[in-house]
């Protein structure tokens, strides 16, 4: 579904009179149906993420979805084409209600008994959310699972979350890996997560770790849980046999 062939992303360092490499020619295929992104903080992971749903550009290289060439393509016309992007912080929209964005979301006439349901299956009481206003009075936890109700809505093809856990306390943190366990299991497409978190590595069909830049490892959870559990020997050939 997803290619990524030769992606390199440089920014100006302001030390220096070279720029400064955040992503190094990284290769790679997704066409799982759960994938998760992982690595060392400062990797260049939440980079990959932002240059795959339109937010950057890559210096160099091409994004291949479902063979179409989309490297040039904005995050508008990403969303036209199947990708929904969720940020670390979502985003709070003053004046609308989580109903107006569920409708928002997606692009179509929807009853009120539709909504209920979208936002049952991320877990909350829709008598109490569908005309609650997205504002400060909602958690971190409650607008990240409005958020993941709104691409439920849209349906899209490739759902990227980029490290849902962030800023969440535990009980939502337990709630939103019961969301994405049921995402993975019912929706159709495929769903790139950014994270540390053991338990969403744990539910995920493949794991990339990406590290300074580059693609260090990648493979099936079997595979790459060990290397991340600190055994490296068990690594050593993975990435050159995915590639």
């Amino acid at each position: 579904m997803l290619e990524l062939q030769n992606i390199s992303y440089e920014v100006d360092d302001e030390n220096d009179s070279n720029n400064k490499e955040i992503l190094k020619n990284i290769s790679l295929k997704i066409d799982e149906h759960f994938v998760a992104i992982t690595g060392p903080n400062g990797g260049g992971k939440s980079t990959l993420a932002k240059i795959i749903a339109g937010i950057l550009t890559p210096t160099n290289g091409r994004i291949l979805f479902h063979g179409e060439d989309i490297t040039d393509l904005n995050i508008t016309d990403r969303a036209k084409k199947g990708i929904s992007f969720a940020f670390q912080q979502p985003v709070h929209f003053k004046g609308l209600t989580v109903k107006d964005l569920i409708h928002i979301a997606a692009g179509r006439s929807m009853s009120v008994s539709d909504i209920c349901n979208i936002l049952s299956e991320v877990g909350l009481c829709a008598r109490e959310y569908i005309d609650r206003e997205i504002n400060a009075s909602l958690s971190g936890g409650e607008l990240k699972r409005i958020e993941i109700a709104m691409i439920l809505a849209r349906g899209t093809q490739l759902s990227i979350f980029d490290e849902p856990e962030a800023g969440i306390d535990l009980w939502s943190f337990n709630s939103l890996i019961k969301v994405f366990e049921k995402m993975r299991d019912e929706i159709h497409g495929s769903i790139l997560i950014i994270s540390h978190q053991e338990r969403i590595l744990n539910i995920a069909d493949k794991i990339i770790v990406i590290a300074n830049g580059n693609l260090d490892t990648i493979g099936s959870r079997e595979e790459i849980m060990p290397c991340l559990m600190s055994q490296p020997s068990t690594c050593k050939t993975l990435t050159d046999k995915a590639q």
